[in-house]
């Protein structure tokens, strides 16, 4: 097990995909954030089944910096209930595991 963890949210607009990646990988509460464009989901909301196309975000950061990740999303994201749920890095290949560590808040830079 590895101390990196990937978070995944979800949002309306590519402009919102956009300016959350930027923010996250800025602030360098995330090394990467992927976005995949045009995720379909299905959901309950307020009682009733819904479904919308969606940005998927893929978000690289570690464990230690899972809290203010989770809060910068809170503040930034439009949604009333934005997604944010974090998965395990069990493992992965040992030179980008170190690049995500090096490009993480935190971290001595070179």
């Amino acid at each position: 097990m590895t101390d990196k963890i990937v978070v995944l949210s979800t949002c309306a607009t590519a402009d919102d995909a956009d300016r959350l990646a930027r923010a996250l990988v800025q602030e360098q509460l995330a090394a990467c954030v992927s976005v995949v464009p045009r995720v379909r989901s299905y959901y309950r909301w307020k009682g009733a089944l819904e479904n919308a196309d969606e940005f998927l975000l893929i978000i690289k950061t570690s464990r230690d910096l899972f809290a203010a990740l989770n809060s910068e999303l809170e503040k930034l994201h439009p949604f009333e209930v934005p997604e944010v749920i974090a998965m395990p890095v069990v493992a992965g290949a040992e030179n980008y595991l170190n690049w995500l560590g090096l490009n993480l808040r935190g971290a001595a830079q070179e």
